[in-house]
């Protein structure tokens, strides 16, 4: 499952990313509907949840700020304005690569995703790797 930020409603990013996923797509507040989710809950709500893949364009809070779990994965996006509609086309490339490729390879990752490159860290270490696209 992937679960989208508040930040990204109003955009058609969940029918947009469920043409090419397999799984739901759904926005956060489906999951808690009618209550305001402050992003030190998100961590507890995704728990609740079978392997969920957060994404969100919230680096300044979840990026280095928030410990990575073993349950889900984190995926902030480092996207300017006018480079959000790239957020979908991106999000797949990241599920195309290793360590992303799978539900169970990402869990325990938080990820930030820019137009140039992956970087992440994990449950096991909080080195961040880096991964270049490729320009093909």
């Amino acid at each position: 499952m992937i679960v989208l930020d508040e930040q990204l409603i109003g955009y058609d990013f969940p029918s947009i990313i469920g043409r090419w996923y397999p799984g739901a797509v759904v926005n956060i507040i489906q999951l808690r509907p009618r209550t305001l989710i402050p992003d030190e809950d998100i961590p507890t709500l995704l728990r609740s949840i079978r392997q969920p893949t957060f994404v969100t364009i919230n680096v300044a809070d979840f990026w280095r700020r928030m410990a990575p779990d073993r349950h889900f994965c984190i995926v902030c996006f480092s996207l300017l304005d006018r480079e959000l509609e790239a957020m979908p086309l991106l999000l797949r490339r990241l599920f195309k690569i290793e360590p992303f490729r799978s539900r169970r390879s990402r869990l325990g990752k938080i990820a930030r995703i820019s137009q140039q490159q992956a970087q992440y860290y994990t449950a096991d270490s909080w080195a961040v790797q880096t991964l270049r696209w490729s320009m093909r």
